[in-house]
């Protein structure tokens, strides 16, 4: 991400700030810009007297800014870390005043998680006069893959569309999941490598053949018996192929194939930018189109929304996974 790039570059040019104001839905750059500030503005001798973390649940927006006006101590600055700050949101507003003449020597850090500040309101303005405001923003679905393939491409590492793919649709959305999990890549794999299905089911745990990326492959495919045996596989092992994940893939899905069917261009490079996927994926979309059309694409969709209801509950009490599962191959038969 340009802007986080900025802020460290800043940051080690010494050009900081009185006040680091980092906010939004996506909670992997907060973190890692706090952890950067952390670690980069005092030298280790430093931190001991002049580096404070405390928690929003635990402190008041009173003692954050009684902390902020001191000195530091045989420092040039002394660093304070506020996480959690959402918790604070009641009198956040009240930092606006501290803003009007802030402690040059203090760098005062807010993790402001799943909240975002009013634009229209004082403090807003005030932190992006004084300082630096960081809206951390949650990736859709479409751009993690690319994100994956930008993290590991930093580290020295090459990624397949499809080895991407597993881990989107195993781990879903939330970055520091997937960060966590590249971590054990970065731990076995010998930079310069390419990241295989084959790496991933060894050092991650993903099942390069039973996963609900080689499931809808094989539906758009119309392979059935390929579906099936995955089908199977997913009733034996419930807890690590919840039913809900596999429909919601697959009824997302489907309304991009129906999308397809409507596409006056169907080149390629179109097809990829509007439905959002890597130009890689495309194929697949060709094959379904052959073997799903338009008409039969809108009652699978519908088919899928009454499977997710009986997933979830409703209409259908009681209904196991691996019936769930298997009116699910019926209905793509």
């Amino acid at each position: 991400m340009e802007e986080v790039k900025q802020i460290v570059s800043a940051i080690k040019a010494r050009d900081i700030k009185p006040i680091y104001f980092l906010m939004g839905d996506e909670p992997y750059y907060i973190d890692k810009i706090s952890d950067f500030i952390s670690k980069n503005v005092l030298i280790e001798e430093e931190r001991g007297f002049n580096q404070m973390v405390v928690y929003g649940k635990d402190t008041s927006l009173d003692e954050v800014v009684s902390h902020a006006k001191r000195f530091p101590m045989m420092a040039e600055y002394q660093v304070i870390i506020v996480k959690e700050a959402q918790h604070l949101s009641r009198t956040i507003e009240q930092l606006a005043s501290y803003l009007e003449n802030p402690q040059a020597t203090t760098v005062l850090v807010m993790c402001y998680k799943y909240k975002k500040l009013d634009k229209r309101k004082k403090l807003f303005k005030s932190i992006v006069k004084e300082g630096v405001l960081f809206e951390s923003k949650k990736l859709y679905e479409n751009q993690v893959a690319e994100w994956i393939r930008r993290v590991l491409s930093g580290k020295g590492y090459g990624i397949s569309p499809k080895s991407s793919a597993m881990l989107v649709e195993y781990l879903g959305t939330e970055l520091s999941k997937i960060d966590n999990e590249l971590q054990k890549l970065y731990l076995s794999v010998e930079k310069g490598q390419e990241i295989t299905p084959e790496l991933i089911e060894k050092h991650i745990g993903i099942s390069k053949d039973y996963n609900n990326f080689e499931l809808k492959k094989a539906i758009a495919e119309h392979n059935l018996s390929k579906a099936s045996r995955i089908i199977h596989y997913f009733s034996q092992n419930p807890k690590d192929n919840p039913f809900v994940v596999t429909v919601t893939l697959l009824h997302t899905f489907f309304s991009q194939l129906l999308q397809y069917h409507g596409l006056k261009d169907q080149s390629p490079r179109s097809v990829a930018q509007t439905l959002g996927v890597n130009p890689y994926f495309v194929g697949e979309y060709q094959t379904a189109a052959k073997n799903y059309p338009m008409k039969r694409v809108s009652g699978v969709i519908s088919g899928l929304r009454e499977l997710d209801l009986k997933g979830k509950g409703l209409g259908a009490q009681n209904i196991s996974q691996d019936d769930l599962l298997k009116e699910l191959l019926g209905l793509v038969s």
